[in-house]
């Protein structure tokens, strides 16, 4: 998937590359040169910290004389970074001082040295005033989280970010803001609180370091779609310009969105057979596949099975293209695990819904809210007697 502009951070697309370097369904010849595109982009950005990580773990193998190659020119930048920092410190004025640290914040965010990277950047900040500025090395954190799914960095840089925006910030900043927050909830597996973020930012996107627009609509979809009523849906995904004028350039994403929302359930399930593919190749997304796939297929059946009292299996069967026996072992595993509300009538080949009244759920739940309430209260009453 392309963007239409801007560019990712380089750090971010080698993350992907190395994620496909580890991935079983990624055949041997790819493999070659995805190591030698991330090799190559290792050595000239002279990543030695990170390259002796990923040498450790067998993912990639350098030459020692190239090692000492990197390192030699990191003390020679580091050397000068240094000087430049001791000349604003004694010459220049704060500004420049800022500049100059930041500038060594980034040159360890780019050979990939976590702990200095992060050391420094805490630095940079106790030299930094403007809020605007001070959100920009949080974003650079974020980023250096992203690349190696520090999920524990990202949530608190994520919370660092809201309090600095209590303090002011700028709409601009603001909005990227919510696409990393996104990106964070859709990587720990908060499918529904991602999808509003997402849906949020598709008229402002300008997060071009962390993916490309093709990609942040992708996510779009596929987060809303778990997420959404189909009032919603229709709304702010299947009719929303932004999403029309990209979704066509994503294979099969289309067909995936159309086919589930008019009902197309053997289509649906073609388009969704092409889309595991993504799925399973994406970094962020991998974890959560067979959730996700689990979570789909809830929402087809249960759309499904909203326009019925009853069904035949065989009638389902043959709106999915599938066998009878497939769907008789996906409702039946579903069913069991509380997901679908119906029962299997095995004998006459049917489908038995039993959707729980809505106001009559409400009531049991305040009853038994009540009960709880009223014992605890009993409880703390004994105590103060006492």
């Amino acid at each position: 998937m392309e963007g239409q502009e801007g560019t990712q951070q380089p750090q971010l697309a080698l993350a992907h590359k190395l994620f496909l370097l580890n991935h079983p369904a990624v055949d041997d010849i790819e493999k070659v040169r995805l190591r030698d595109e991330a090799l190559s982009f290792v050595v000239a950005a002279d990543m030695a910290p990170l390259c002796e990580t990923l040498a450790a773990s067998s993912v990639l193998s350098v030459d020692q004389e190239v090692l000492d190659s990197m390192r030699a020119k990191i003390d020679d930048e580091l050397k000068k970074l240094d000087e430049k920092i001791a000349d604003a410190e004694e010459n220049l004025g704060e500004s420049e001082v800022r500049e100059a640290h930041l500038a060594k914040s980034l040159f360890y965010v780019r050979i990939g040295d976590k702990e200095k990277a992060l050391e420094q950047l805490k630095i940079t900040e106790s030299k930094t005033v403007a809020v605007g500025q001070r959100m920009d090395l949080v974003f650079h954190t974020l980023q250096i989280g992203f690349f190696y799914m520090d999920f524990d960095l990202i949530s608190k840089s994520i919370d660092k970010a809201k309090n600095l925006f209590e303090e002011g910030g700028d709409w601009e900043r603001k909005n990227r803001l919510k696409v990393y927050e996104g990106l964070f909830c859709m990587s720990t597996r908060n499918f529904k609180k991602a999808a509003d973020l997402f849906l949020d930012s598709i008229s402002t996107f300008t997060t071009y370091e962390l993916f490309p627009y093709d990609t942040f609509i992708f996510y779009t979809v596929l987060t809303s779609i778990i997420s959404l009523d189909r009032v919603s849906l229709k709304q702010k995904v299947v009719d929303a310009p932004e999403i029309l004028t990209v979704i066509g350039k994503i294979p099969f994403l289309s067909e995936f969105l159309n086919s589930l929302y008019e009902c197309q359930y053997k289509s649906f399930f073609s388009a969704f057979a092409g889309l595991t593919e993504h799925i399973k190749l994406d970094r962020y997304l991998n974890p959560h596949f067979r959730y996700y796939m689990r979570e789909i297929r809830t929402v087809v059946y249960s759309q499904f099975l909203e326009s019925y009292k009853s069904v035949t299996i065989e009638a389902m069967a043959k709106a999915f293209g599938v066998t009878v026996d497939f769907i008789d072992l996906e409702l039946s595993r579903f069913i069991a695990a509380g997901k679908l509300h119906c029962k299997i009538d095995k004998v006459a080949g049917v489908l038995e819904t039993n959707r729980p009244d809505a106001k009559n759920a409400l009531y049991q739940a305040t009853i038994k809210q009540g009960d709880f309430l009223l014992n605890r209260i009993q409880k703390l009453s004994r105590v103060i007697d006492l």
